[in-house]
């Protein structure tokens, strides 16, 4: 990409030059621009952004047994930055890769988990770290039940994939997000997400004790419909139409706008 190619809808953005620095799994690039400040000053700025696709993340739920499931496994970049052995647990995720988001999530919760999904619900989607990766998450919610298991899980071996599938309740899950067991951002975001749709149950985060220790949580486990209900309710329906229910398109992709 040359800073020719790059068409900038921002007026404020000036892209000067761009410059691949790596270019193994995914491109990191360093930009050189210049930026026009809130008083009308131009600065000139060099960022560095790692270019690594969109992907997309499910919450898998099932009622009956008010419970979540999870997965395990390696990420270095965790124990490069000071986590003590780099072992995640995580809501299942994974690239698109060219998919649709909804046909992605549905793809990786079967290579990680061993369900097979028909259908997830679309919630919202997220820039993660928008100072550096260019990534935008897609967030999913889904039900699962023994009915659905196509296989153990684990992910792909010769990805380097060794992934442990968990079941928890889904309050100890909410619990570990205090404990520090569960530090994985989106899952916190879609546990607390799939927790506020429950009518506003979750003890708020001031009820900790002086100690730090986490107040006993008394949540249970979501039904999708329910959480799509409270959605419908507190989402102007204009919005929620254009999830759920926009004719001849997946809701799993709304345009960007």
């Amino acid at each position: 990409m040359n800073a020719s190619d790059f068409r900038c809808a921002n007026d404020r953005v000036r892209i000067k030059d761009v410059e691949i620095l790596s270019d193994d799994w995914a491109p990191l690039r360093k930009y050189r621009l210049d930026f026009r400040r809130n008083d009308g000053r131009v600065q000139g700025m060099t960022r560095e952004v790692y270019e690594r696709g969109d992907s997309a993340v499910a919450l898998l739920l099932n009622p009956l047994r008010d419970s979540v499931l999870l997965t395990r496994q390696f990420r270095l970049p965790a124990l490069v930055g000071g986590h003590s052995d780099g072992m995640l647990l995580e809501a299942p995720a994974g690239m698109l890769d060219g998919h649709r988001p909804d046909e992605a999530i549905r793809r990786e919760i079967e290579e990680e988990t061993g369900y097979r999904i028909s259908q997830a619900k679309r919630l919202f989607a997220a820039y993660m770290s928008p100072g550096a990766v260019t990534e935008r998450i897609h967030f999913f919610v889904a039900e699962f039940d023994d009915a659905q298991r196509t296989g153990a899980g684990g992910g792909h071996a010769e990805e380097g994939e060794d992934i442990e599938v968990m079941e928890l309740k889904f309050e100890d899950a909410l619990a570990m997000i205090d404990s520090g067991e569960i530090v994985d951002a989106k899952t916190i975001m879609l546990l607390l997400y799939a927790a506020s749709k429950r009518g506003g149950r979750v003890q708020s985060l001031a009820s900790r004790d002086v100690t730090g220790r986490s107040a006993k949580l008394s949540c249970g486990t979501p039904r999708l419909s329910d959480m799509c209900e409270c959605v419908q309710i507190h989402w102007p329906s204009r919005l929620w139409n254009t999830i759920v229910a926009r004719p001849g398109r997946s809701n799993a992709e709304p345009s960007r706008e």
